[in-house]
């Protein structure tokens, strides 16, 4: 799995030969490809974002924090799309996460052993999700959505517990998600706010009825709507680097499976462009509050993002 990162890292890297010979430079991809902007036919754009979530907080079963072993999980997320129509309304791409969990109050960088045993350390590559981006109004340009199919990959285990942890790795269902984005740019370009929601309905049967050779845990939000609103603010210093601030109110909605959560989040982060085709980011968020069991903690963020 150590390999499969670096290797994804380096091929990230090894686009910035590309610059040199791009004739007609594209400016500032962190300007003017926010998500909302969707590319030309035959443009690429390939994003490898790593994030660790780690808490040792959780609310109950109302909205009072309890301490509990720390808990951390470590995703890859490598999207992939490419413009396929000649007005640049269309796009279609491949998503796929590779996850690393560690529970039990294990050190947050353990989750870079990438090691399974099953129980209190998870990891594998979880998910596929091939997906189209479209632009529906010719005359609002700014605004677009994704619409992702998410495939479950990684074997179904029993559900194990030991010493009080349950085993987790990644939601074991099938999922449609749809992403509504939208962004203004004003105060002379240089500021910009860009507004999502999503809409992603998890497949399956209740964690309640799952058999004894499926894990349960992975089927809590099954039968759920999950639906984040989320907003940043971004100021641009130049037209290669930005800062910027962000909420999301995120809710749970039970649709079946008698489960439900919500929870708020802020944070902050920036972005640099390296090269015409390669920028990074990096970010922190923090949930500051939730409901039903939800985790208190907070999520460290880099990604690198390829445009040619």
């Amino acid at each position: 799995m150590k390999k499969t990162i670096t290797l994804a890292l380096l091929t990230a890297l090894s686009f910035t030969g590309f610059a040199q010979e791009d004739e007609e430079s594209q400016g500032s991809v962190i300007q003017t490809y926010t998500p909302s902007k969707l590319l030309k036919k035959g443009q690429w754009d390939i994003k490898f974002f790593n994030s660790i979530y780690t808490q040792t907080e959780q609310t109950d079963g109302g909205s009072e924090s309890q301490k509990i072993a720390r808990q951390s999980f470590f995703t890859n997320t490598t999207e992939i799309f490419t413009g396929v129509s000649d007005n640049a309304r269309v796009n279609v791409g491949l998503i796929f996460q590779i996850r690393s969990n560690t529970l039990g109050g294990q050190s947050v960088f353990e989750v870079f052993d990438f090691k399974d045993n099953g129980n209190d350390r998870r990891s594998g590559l979880t998910t596929l999700a091939p997906s189209i981006r479209v632009q529906p109004f010719r005359d609002v340009p700014n605004f677009s959505f994704t619409s992702s199919f998410y495939i479950p990959v990684f074997k179904d285990k029993a559900d194990t517990v030991a010493d009080g942890i349950n085993s987790y790795l990644d939601f074991r269902s099938y999922a449609w998600e749809t992403k509504f984005f939208y962004d203004k740019t004003f105060g002379g370009n240089n500021w910009q706010l860009f507004t999502e929601i999503d809409f992603k309905y998890n497949f399956g049967e209740k964690s309640s009825e799952a058999s004894a050779n499926e894990n349960r845990t992975e089927r809590f939000a099954n039968n759920s709507l999950g639906v984040p609103l989320s907003a940043f603010l971004s100021y641009f210093p130049s037209s290669k680097s930005t800062v910027f601030i962000n909420t999301q109110q995120v809710f749970l909605v039970d649709l079946g499976n008698d489960f439900a959560q919500n929870s708020t989040a802020f944070g902050f982060g920036g972005k640099y462009q390296l090269t015409d085709v390669l920028n990074v980011e990096a970010s922190f968020n923090k949930i500051v509050r939730g409901h039903n069991f939800q985790g208190l903690g907070q999520t460290f963020s880099l990604g690198l993002r390829a445009l040619f």
